[in-house]
């Protein structure tokens, strides 16, 4: 008896224990895939397939909605609507962009030159010339240089980086004055 008790643990222990091997389960990582989206935008921003790119763009948004990195997938994404001259586009994708992560220089930078592409760059700076949100300032000095009014521009943005000295976006805001000064501006 007891040999056949220990026969038929034996038999019911390598049956269920020789072939188990752990269950191989993909973990799905949307912010990663988010991630690789915006690099193969990238890549094809590069090669010039710019409507690919605008997918991959709106796909790593998709994927990671509402953070500071999805603030640079609207900035990427708002800078090849500006190369396809979609101004209304980009206008929305820099402002997204400006929203999440409002210390970010480029997203100011690129707004303005989209409102100056759309043809409302006037307006803008009648807008946010009575603003009192401080950070208008920064797309206030923007908007006036891409108008042509340097020294105002200059002016402006200048002092704000008085008036906000530890910001983490007035060290990006004393690049683009200096660039400015220098001629370089527009090198970019």
């Amino acid at each position: 008896m007891m040999k056949v008790c220990k026969g038929l643990f034996l038999t019911f222990l390598a049956v269920f224990t020789v072939g188990y091997t752990k269950p191989n389960f993909e973990v799905i990582d949307s912010q990663k895939n988010a991630y690789l989206h915006n690099n193969y935008g990238l890549v094809y921003v590069e090669q010039g397939n710019y409507y690919a790119a605008v997918k991959e763009f709106k796909m790593a948004i998709d994927l990671n909605p509402n953070t500071q990195a999805t603030a640079i997938f609207y900035n990427n994404l708002g800078n090849v609507y500006y190369k396809l001259e979609f101004s209304k586009y980009a206008v929305q994708c820099f402002e997204s962009a400006k929203t999440l992560y409002p210390l970010n220089v480029e997203y100011y930078k690129n707004l303005a030159k989209a409102y100056k592409q759309q043809g409302v760059l006037n307006s803008k700076i009648k807008t946010y010339s009575i603003s009192k949100n401080i950070l208008d300032k920064v797309l206030l000095g923007f908007l006036y240089l891409e108008a042509g009014n340097k020294q105002k521009g200059i002016v402006i943005l200048d002092s704000f980086c008085m008036d906000e000295p530890d910001l983490l976006i007035t060290g990006g805001i004393k690049y683009y004055i200096n660039k400015v000064k220098n001629g370089t501006y527009y090198d970019d």
